[in-house]
């Protein structure tokens, strides 16, 4: 383990809003500590922007916690807290220390100081932790070779049971890889490539590889990791050019992460129910198993249909009710130009009448209700009844 002071990394840490705000209330917590740790004190030291504050307590991280806001949910097992402030979003960890009973197993946990804690984490390059307060303020600790592989720019794990131990770290391997542009170094890389051999990720549960499927698909660069993870020969591969295509058409509300997934579950040729059935194994919630699976069965039969239409109105038809992310994938797939139109502009439009102002002038209950109403959409969609009345008026000519 190595220590050194740094007192102008400390300096500059204690500056940054999202960690001044709290030191006050970490100063008061006493015991061992707090700690800031992990991946932002990481892209501290390599001048990248960090997204969350991660801190390790030496003490009660539910009594710092609570002073810092209200917590989301209740301590896990793992004494791992969430909390946000200032639209910022912290996450805080008791330090303590590690063991597996057997591969794949979620490990027993206890209390321990944070030399401890750092051994027990995936890379060398987030095994780092900066003292905020207690008897370690303002020194930098890391596990050996830490600085000297950060340095490098590679990834190096910290012993060689690590992939056994937790097999996520497979896809956090590449996950990491690719958010940082680090090397993997050759023995890590043999490690990896051994733990796949042996099935490392069939001995823990569907979720947590969901979880990490979950991440990749939320990266920066979603495609470049995805793109790592078949690099290492696992079997989440993506079709690369469709998902930047499919990425490209994705607008400000629409998501980037389950149009992500959905390429790579095209690649998988899944039944509609198998895939399903997939989706439910890695934990994901039922709106997004749905979305996923609409966009990987649906988008193909969608991109045919909307290649062939030829007025804005035939378009609004032919999407129908698909979600943003199927029409999105049907984009890549040859209708870009018809997929963009509903994207951008179509799936914004809506009309100002309903059967009951049909109804209101003498139509009775009955199919001619929906056909005025189509009537009048397809002219709202063509730009021919853009206002109240002149929808009415197109929907009752309709109706006969």
């Amino acid at each position: 383990m190595q220590s050194r002071t740094e007192t102008e990394l400390f300096d500059r840490v204690r500056t940054l809003t999202p960690v001044a705000t709290i030191l006050e209330e970490a100063a008061d917590l006493g015991g061992g500590g707090v700690y800031l740790v992990g991946g932002m004190l990481r892209d501290l030291i390599l001048g990248r922007r960090f997204l969350d504050v991660d801190l390790a307590v030496d003490g009660d991280a539910l009594k710092l916690a609570c002073a810092i806001g209200v917590p989301e949910g209740t301590e896990s097992r793992f004494g791992t807290l969430r909390v946000a402030r200032d639209g910022v979003r912290y996450d805080l960890a008791r330090t303590r220390a590690e063991r597996y009973s057997h591969p794949g197993a979620l490990p027993e946990v206890e209390p321990a100081r944070i030399d401890d804690d750092l051994t027990r984490r995936d890379f060398t390059v987030n095994a780092l932790a900066l003292g905020l307060t207690g008897p370690q303020a303002g020194e930098l600790i890391a596990v050996d070779n830490a600085h000297e592989d950060l340095a490098a720019r590679r990834l190096v794990v910290l012993h060689d049971r690590s992939f056994e131990d937790d097999p996520t770290r497979l896809l956090r391997l590449a996950r990491y890889s690719a958010r940082l542009g680090f090397d993997v170094s050759p023995h890590t890389r043999a490690l990896a490539d051994q733990a796949i051999r042996n099935a490392a990720l069939d001995t823990i549960s569907g979720t947590r590889i969901g979880n990490e499927l979950r991440l990749l698909a939320s990266e920066p660069d979603p495609v470049a990791a995805f793109e790592m993870v078949a690099a290492l020969g696992l079997r989440w591969a993506i079709a690369g050019k469709l998902a930047r295509a499919a990425l490209a058409a994705v607008p400000p509300d629409g998501r980037r992460d389950l149009v992500t997934l959905a390429c790579v579950f095209t690649l998988q040729h899944r039944p509609k129910a198998q895939l399903a059935t997939e989706l439910d194994r890695l934990g994901f919630t039922a709106p997004d198993r749905d979305a996923i699976v609409e966009a990987v069965t649906e988008a193909p039969a969608l991109a045919k249909r909307l290649a062939n239409t030829t007025s804005a109105a035939e378009i609004a038809r032919a999407v129908g009710t698909s979600g943003i992310e199927t029409v999105a994938l049907a984009s890549a797939q040859g209708s870009p130009s018809q997929s963009l139109t509903w994207l951008q502009d179509l799936r914004h439009l809506r009309l100002k009448i309903t059967g009951d102002d049909i109804k209101a002038n003498g139509i009775p209950e009955g199919p001619r209700i929906g056909l005025a109403l189509q009537a009048a959409n397809d002219a709202l969609m063509d730009g021919v009844a853009p206002d109240r009345d002149a929808q009415l008026r197109v929907a009752l000519k309709a109706a006969g």
